[in-house]
């Protein structure tokens, strides 16, 4: 029989198991939460960053900024060219910014950062009712940094207070009319291209007098034209000096000439080219409208009347017209050497409507030539996915976006239906694409 241990040591025992007990459980413990911070989530993937530099925005027509102005407002160059690239697909320009908001590149957030800034219709109902106008994008927010006097600023200061390239040109022509200064902020508020709302925010850091002395404003006055019109004239033939007979001063006349031989590349093609010329009064425009012969508009009245439909374009096929019969119907021959080059990269009409794609046509002339003309398609190739040549599929304005997936999925599995379902694309492309499928 075993003699019984001292009771001090079966004491000591019993208090080193409980004590390498709780160093077990305070280990277990410890590995498990360790193990739970080591799981992988997920990361949330998004197009715009949610912490982005602070920019100072300024309004922006999305068809007309580059690259490096959309890497400026924020976009990687990831996100930059899948903008571009849908830009092609939409017809090469954004009609709205509801149709720029579809984008999958643009995020919620960046949308809500820009769309007070975007110069486009809400949507493309506005377009269609007339309701769209460029006075609705007048500058919400000008970049004043402090109290300036506006007849030290430069073509690069103004377009650094959120004017554009075009406005700050203007306005300096404005003031190169007013003798090299603005004189007083009731000239400056005088200068067609700065709206109300934009005097009213750089009025408080003008420095410059409110009203116009006297003596200046009297100088002003007496230049107002006096001289009366009771003659026949062509704006587009007079010179400098000739213009001054009818009434202008010499700067005025100069601007005059500047504007349309620089601005309009040498004719103003319409009255309303004329009336927009800033040293043109409206009185002074009034004035002259009953005599204007512009030649412009003769030849245009000229012409119509002079365009006979030899040919029946009920019987014509919209994958057969060529470039003389689109003359022929009325189109110009930019749109309609475009009309045909969008054909052959087509490789046809599959349905009359593609026409209207047509970038930067006449639309109505392009409707009205769509309701009367036929369409037949059945000679327009098509091919499945997976037999589609690779220069089609990279040449062909539906599909080169999405060519290279096509290739790698097809030499991976070469199923159309699995490849269409990996695709993912949105609806309108797909349904667009399918129209040149078997």
């Amino acid at each position: 029989m075993k003699p019984n241990l001292p009771f001090q040591i079966r004491k000591r025992q019993l208090c080193s198991l409980v004590f390498f007990g709780i160093l077990i459980l305070i280990f277990q413990f410890s590995f498990s939460i360790y193990r739970e911070k080591q799981v992988y989530k997920t990361p949330d993937i998004q197009f715009v960053s949610e912490i982005e530099p602070e920019m100072i925005l300024s309004e922006f027509n999305p068809n007309d900024i580059d690259e490096k102005q959309w890497k400026n407002l924020g976009f990687s160059e990831k996100q930059i060219r899948t903008i571009l690239k849908y830009k092609e697909i939409v017809g090469g320009n954004f009609k709205s910014k509801e149709q720029f908001k579809k984008c999958y590149a643009v995020s919620e957030e960046k949308y809500e950062q820009l769309k007070n800034y975007i110069l486009l219709p809400e949507n493309n109902s506005d377009i269609k009712n007339n309701q769209f106008s460029f006075k609705s994008f007048e500058k919400k927010k000008l970049n004043i940094k402090g109290k300036f006097n506006p007849d030290s600023y430069s073509q690069k200061d103004w377009e650094n207070l959120g004017f554009s390239e075009k406005q700050a040109a203007a306005i300096l022509k404005y003031k190169s009319y007013l003798g090299g200064s603005f004189i007083s902020k009731e000239k400056l508020k005088e200068c067609f291209m700065i709206s109300d709302e934009q005097f009213v925010q750089m009025s408080p850091y003008l420095i410059l007098q409110d009203k116009t002395p006297e003596n200046l404003a009297n100088r002003f006055e007496k230049k107002k034209e006096t001289t009366k019109i009771n003659h026949y004239f062509d704006p587009n033939e007079l010179n400098a000096e000739q213009w001054q007979v009818l009434g202008f001063s010499e700067k005025q006349a100069n601007v005059i000439v500047n504007y349309r031989e620089r601005n309009l590349k040498g004719s103003f093609k319409s009255l309303e080219d004329l009336q927009k010329c800033f040293v043109i009064s409206e009185e002074k425009f009034e004035e002259m409208k009953p005599w204007i012969r512009l030649s412009v508009i003769e030849k245009s009245k000229e012409e119509k009347p002079v365009i006979v439909e030899k040919t029946d374009f009920s019987r014509i096929n919209l994958n057969e017209i060529n470039f003389k019969q689109l003359r022929e119907f009325g189109f110009t021959e930019k749109d309609s050497a475009g009309i045909l080059a969008f054909r052959k990269k087509l490789g046809g009409f599959i349905n009359k409507n593609q026409l209207l794609e047509t970038y930067e046509i006449d639309r109505a002339l392009g409707e009205k030539l769509v309701y009367i003309t036929k369409l037949d398609n059945s000679s327009v190739a098509k091919y499945s996915l997976t037999e589609a040549p690779e220069d089609w599929l990279k040449t062909h304005p539906y599909f080169r976006y999405s060519a290279d997936r096509i290739i790698y999925y097809r030499n991976t599995y070469p199923d159309d239906k699995k490849i269409w379902k990996w695709l993912k694309l949105k609806p309108e492309y797909e349904d667009k694409m399918r129209l040149y499928t078997k």
